[in-house]
């Protein structure tokens, strides 16, 4: 009798964990991949930046994963809603939860509900397409914007917002949010940390990506870039170089600029109804190494403020979960009994896309070791007396190919990603209920 295993979630933490499951086990496996979106690839699709073809190359290793004859795609099934967890362990003798960090956190000051306050994973899934977001969620009509953090995702951010369409219009991002973009009134766009450069968390790529703008110049502050000693790791170098280089050249009239500001931290923002200014004070490293304020203050007018300034996972129903942490409690990957977790909500949201194939791998040998059974019933059947009916690997292909097909009527790319679930369920035969 084969083992068969849940896997809650299709990024890449979950599509690791089903390829683990299949190469390190020695007897025969089913994995049943689930999925509330009627898409794979998680953070994959709906994270990594439109410009970034090579890092979003890595769909294809992916999918060849769910292609594999042991892993099945079941699309459209959520945790809470459609299944239980109950309902899982009757039907599988392992669940493995890898749904991830989906939420910002919050900088809990003043102001931070007001409207044009967001999070910038709205944003990131504006600009990819997320079916959770609308195409209408954002009007680009503050001439200044403010991005609290100085992290990959920031990064990718400001240059999405620097960027011209014409920059952006052979990428998948939505025809919807391209014209959103093209009518974008931005020209001033504020990159915020709170420490110095030393402590940035973007990597020397990334950051020498946002040098190469053509319609954007990118300032830095002298004072700002200043890095009293420290034997810094190379990557760390090669930023505050970067960040040197250029608080030593002067703008050269590009249509829109990022400025690249360190040593601030917000403190309020400011407006009655929507976002009018954020005021930000001076900070300094105190003897023990926290940011401590100086007293000393200024606002910028943005109209905006999209707050980068890291990610938490939430609770998922009948998991148990660490409001301390925010990550599902396990011991190498063990919940409690036939209960697994893997990847950020195992750990945290630390390391890259990649970390996740060993982290998945830890959490299958510690599966294995258990040795579970206790499944009862079928999955398809309840599923069907429910009336659920999953979104298939074969239904995601055509997705897909309608993205495709979209591309080339509207004379972009490889593919324009279709935009809410309707549009996605009517490419491969369904009807929205």
């Amino acid at each position: 009798m084969s083992l068969r295993v849940a896997v809650v979630g299709s990024g890449p933490a979950g599509i690791y964990t089903a390829e683990a499951l299949v190469k390190q086990s020695a007897g025969p496996v089913e994995v049943d991949v689930l999925e509330r979106l009627p898409t794979p690839y998680g953070l994959v699709r709906y994270g990594v930046a439109p410009d970034h073809t090579s890092i979003k190359s890595i769909a294809n290793y992916l999918q060849r994963v769910l292609e594999l004859p042991q892993v099945r795609f079941l699309g459209g099934v959520t945790l809470g809603s459609e299944v239980s967890v109950d309902d899982l362990l009757a039907c599988y003798d392992a669940v493995v939860y890898c749904t991830g960090a989906m939420v910002d956190r919050r900088m809990g000051i003043p102001g931070e509900d007001l409207v044009g306050s967001v999070a910038a994973t709205d944003f990131v899934n504006w600009y990819c397409g997320h079916p959770d977001v609308s195409p209408d969620r954002f009007t680009l009509d503050s001439p200044e914007v403010a991005v609290i953090g100085v992290g990959n995702v920031a990064v990718d951010v400001v240059r999405v917002l620097a960027k011209t369409a014409e920059e952006l219009s052979s990428t998948d991002v939505p025809d919807d949010v391209l014209a959103r973009l093209a009518d974008s009134q931005v020209k001033a766009i504020h990159m915020i940390g709170r420490r110095g450069p030393e402590h940035a968390k973007f990597t020397l790529k990334e950051l020498r990506e946002l040098g190469e703008l053509a319609n954007a110049d990118v300032c830095v502050r002298p004072d700002e870039a200043v890095v009293l000693g420290g034997d810094f790791p190379r990557q760390v170098k090669g930023n505050i170089d970067v960040l040197r280089s250029w608080a030593e050249r002067a703008p050269v009239g590009r249509p829109r600029r990022l400025d690249v500001r360190f040593w601030l931290r917000p403190v309020e923002i400011l407006g009655t109804t929507r976002v009018e200014g954020l005021r930000l004070e001076r900070t300094r490293l105190s003897e023990d190494g926290r940011v401590v304020g100086t007293g000393e203050f200024e606002t910028l007018p943005v109209g905006m403020v999209l707050r980068s300034v890291g990610y938490q996972s939430v609770a998922l129903p009948g998991v148990p979960f660490s409001n301390e942490t925010m990550t599902v409690p396990n011991v190498e990957g063990r919940v409690r009994d036939r209960e697994y977790v893997a990847g950020w909500l195992k750990r945290g949201p630390t390391g890259v896309i990649g970390t996740n194939k060993s982290d998945a791998a830890e959490t299958v040998r510690t599966l294995l070791a258990d040795d579970p059974h206790g499944r009862v019933a079928s999955i398809d059947e309840l599923l069907s007396a429910r009336g659920v009916r999953p979104v298939t690997y074969e239904d995601w292909r055509a997705i897909e190919q309608a993205e495709a097909s979209l591309a080339r009527t509207l004379g972009r790319g490889e593919r324009v990603k279709l935009v809410g679930l309707e549009a996605m369920l009517a490419a491969c035969g369904r009807v929205v209920t």
